[in-house]
């Protein structure tokens, strides 16, 4: 049986799959009759350089080959020969096979004093001539520099720096490059429609983006997917074959970032630990798509030369995850997830690295730098309320952008229990504060606070406490809140206290102004900093 990428091998410059910078270039020499005598392909390996060079073999000695055309015609006896491998005026050399000087007098400087044939070029296709040895070479040059009048020079190679400059110097240099994913999948596209295989488009662009730009290698792939599925290739058939793709579950933790949902981050990121997924290729795959959104949005005339094809349909998802991504977020994700990376090999639970960088992704903010709960528990009152002002290092101000968030009124309630076990952990006394206020209504990302008394509302809009509100809301509702307070005197305390009193907890006097005369400290710091925290003196 044929294989694909031999049975569909370009037989005209119009079949070639790109390298559209060399193809028009070698047309108008054609076309104009200016045919040099050494031509150096030089590019990655199946991207068609022997293809092209078979081709410009053809078209130059095609007997029916009108002045002004450039294409073979595929039917004369020199086209046929050459297209069979049987020409006596084309050479083949696989320079890797005979590098020695002695090939080279033999196959190649004795044949080429010889006249051509039948055709009017004698060709020499010399395929990775850089494998020729040092005397080889020196051999080489001698014939290149003073050719027979009809013989033309093809030379071939992947690794051009190891050619000799004389050589080179002495060639038209042409250098091929890898294909496009587009022109992959069209040539992909070309060969199921030939052969009435129906596949879905997305499984070739999947084939293609595997290829990496290799023709031959999409085509070897596709064959293997034909050997299996036959005429009708499904998704589970294609998964037999090509190698998994992380690039789903890339964009569907990119959108998890963009909604901020730590949970999920840390679902997916499981789950592709059990399903044997190396999490560094995941990471560098993760950065690459990031880098490729980055400079999507600093040029999109950039981002096709420098970053990698998805397809159309990775495309299409890639713009919609962008488009609620800003620059400096995802400068954030990538220098985040570059530290992940280089924190797996030292981590005894391989994962943690980059569920802790999710974390923090979601959270916005350093979550290592929240202060130690261990300490806050047997740090008294008194100290504990001067350590939370003067400390402003670890906790941050939430800036008032006026977003919209993903969170209702009703879900604020339901959650502000969880809001003042939290509060709890970081200030005893601020919790009690918490309790006897009312969350009243959510305008964009502004969530206001009622209130009953002065100087809880003042308390609660410090900067610093502000602040740790802030983050706790943002731990609690996955969302960038910001609060206002506001004073409101017909506020009802009864059901705050029965609740607190039900549960154990402290009771909130009705009027934490309307204290004893005889509770009252004389001190006027130790009276303030009983209003601030809202306690008393107990006998």
């Amino acid at each position: 049986m044929t294989t694909l990428y031999r049975k569909y091998r370009p037989q005209t410059f119009k079949e070639v799959v790109g390298q559209n910078h060399i193809k028009v270039t070698l047309q108008n020499e054609i076309k104009t009759g200016k045919i040099a005598h050494a031509y150096l392909f030089c590019g990655p390996r199946a991207v068609g350089k022997t293809t092209l060079a078979r081709v410009l073999a053809k078209s130059i000695n095609c007997l029916n080959r009108k002045d002004g055309d450039f294409e073979p015609c595929n039917t004369c006896t020199a086209c046929t020969e050459i297209t069979a491998g049987s020409s006596l005026d084309m050479i083949e050399i696989d320079a890797a096979s005979n590098t020695g000087v002695d090939n080279v007098r033999d196959n190649i400087i004795a044949s080429a004093r010889v006249t051509p044939a039948k055709n009017k070029f004698k060709v020499f296709i010399i395929d990775e001539v850089h494998m020729l040895s040092i005397s080889a070479f020196n051999a080489l040059l001698k014939i290149m520099e003073e050719p027979p009048k009809n013989v033309v020079f093809i030379l071939c190679t992947t690794e051009v720096h190891k050619v000799p400059s004389t050589i080179i110097s002495r060639c038209q240099r042409f250098d091929f490059k890898r294909i496009s994913m587009g022109d992959v999948t069209k040539k992909l596209s070309f060969i199921v429609k030939e052969d009435g295989i129906n596949i879905d488009k997305n499984i070739l662009e999947s084939i293609a983006r595997q290829s990496d730009g290799y023709m031959r290698d999409a085509e070897s792939l596709l064959g293997q997917l034909i050997s299996i599925g036959g005429k009708e290739i499904t998704q589970e058939e294609a998964d037999l074959v090509i190698p998994r793709s992380d690039i789903n579950e890339i964009l569907n933790l990119i959108e998890i970032l963009i909604k901020k949902d730590p949970a999920g981050g840390i679902k997916l990121v499981n789950n592709l630990i059990d399903e044997g997924v190396e999490l560094k290729n995941f990471l560098n795959n993760l950065v690459e798509i990031l880098r490729k959104i980055l400079i999507s949005k600093i040029s999109p005339a950039l981002s096709g030369k420098l970053s990698l094809e998805l397809g159309e349909s990775m495309e299409i998802k890639i713009n919609d995850l962008s488009r609620n991504l800003e620059i400096s977020n995802i400068v954030v994700y990538i220098n985040k997830f570059n530290e992940a990376k280089n924190k797996l090999k030292d981590n005894f639970i391989a994962q943690l690295p980059l569920e802790l960088a999710i974390i923090e992704l979601c959270l916005g903010r350093n979550v290592a730098s929240n202060p130690p709960v261990s300490t806050a528990r047997f740090t008294p009152m008194a100290n504990r309320a001067t350590n939370n002002l003067s400390n402003s290092k670890p906790i941050q101000p939430v800036a008032n952008n006026n977003i919209s968030v993903n969170i209702s009124e009703n879900e604020i309630r339901e959650k502000w229990s969880e809001v003042l076990v939290k509060i709890k952990k970081y200030n005893h006394s601020l919790s009690f504060i918490l309790r006897a206020c009312e969350p009243r209504g959510l305008n964009g990302n502004q969530l206001c606070l009622a209130f009953k008394y002065k100087f809880h509302k003042e308390r609660v809009t410090n900067q610093q406490i502000k602040a740790m509100v802030e983050n706790v809301l943002r731990e609690v509702y996955g969302n960038s809140l910001v609060i206002s307070a506001i004073v409101d005197e017909s506020l009802s305390m009864a059901n705050i206290t029965d609740e607190n009193n039900g549960n154990g907890g402290d009771a909130i006097p009705s009027n934490p102004e309307a204290v004893p005369s005889e509770e009252k400290p004389k001190d006027s710091s130790i009276d303030n900093l009983l209003k601030t925290f809202g306690g008393k003196i107990v006998k």
